[in-house]
């Protein structure tokens, strides 16, 4: 399980920004960030492959597990490692390019999960759009699956200018994204370092199933 140990390493690692530090502390890495990052994975690994069986679910970094160690070749920042990591389910990105994902991020501050694009493109976008004003039975599904759910919120960037004024507006909230992703964000860290963690996040995941798979039916009307 995660505990404020956790974030203990995260913030001194970072802070740290050393790799002799690092090496000395490995054994925290390994014992607070990646081993609950694992069972995590492995916990929630069933739900996803039971929502899509492409999703890949092995529980291995660069898989399932984000890297501690951060790419600094082309960022401005040169910090060596990260205070925040995720848990990301996909499909294999080589086959299947800025498909939609589950996902699950920690931070020092807060944790989220949810599902949706982490850059959706432009014809995806299209798609779903063009799915939503046919109105089609599989977003009617999706949308229902969202109105009646209070815990995931719709996020993404959104144009300022809508032409679906015609359209009502927990219609138009859809219509007027470039990107789009359901979200739940908490502080709770009682509920963070707790057993019910894996099972809340799977119940959670199932609401938001039918999201996910008009998601991937956009995806093959594209």
């Amino acid at each position: 399980m995660f505990s404020q140990k956790t974030f203990n390493f995260l913030v001194e690692n970072r802070q740290r920004n050393s790799k002799e530090w690092f090496l000395e502390h490995k054994n925290d890495y390994y014992n607070y960030v990646l081993q609950p990052l694992t069972e995590l994975s492995i916990a929630l690994a069933p739900t996803i492959s039971s929502i899509d069986n492409l999703i890949t679910t092995e529980p291995k970094i660069n898989k399932t597990i984000s890297r501690i160690y951060r790419d600094t070749r082309f960022s401005k920042d040169k910090l060596l490692y990260r205070e925040e990591m995720w848990l990301s389910f996909k499909r294999d990105k080589k086959v299947y390019p800025n498909y939609p994902e589950f996902f699950f991020v920690m931070t020092p501050n807060e944790f989220i999960y949810g599902c949706g694009y982490y850059s959706a493109t432009a014809n995806t976008m299209n798609s779903i759009r063009e799915l939503i004003l046919n109105n089609d039975p599989i977003f009617i599904h999706a949308l229902n699956a969202y109105e009646n759910q209070h815990i995931f919120i719709m996020e993404g960037d959104a144009y300022k200018k809508s032409q679906y004024t015609e359209q009502t507006e927990n219609i138009k909230n859809w219509l007027v994204k470039k990107n789009i992703c359901f979200i739940r964000k908490s502080s709770d860290s009682t509920l963070l370092f707790s057993e019910n963690l894996q099972r809340i996040i799977n119940d959670d995941y199932k609401k938001i199933e039918s999201i996910y798979n008009f998601f991937i039916y956009a995806e093959n009307k594209k």
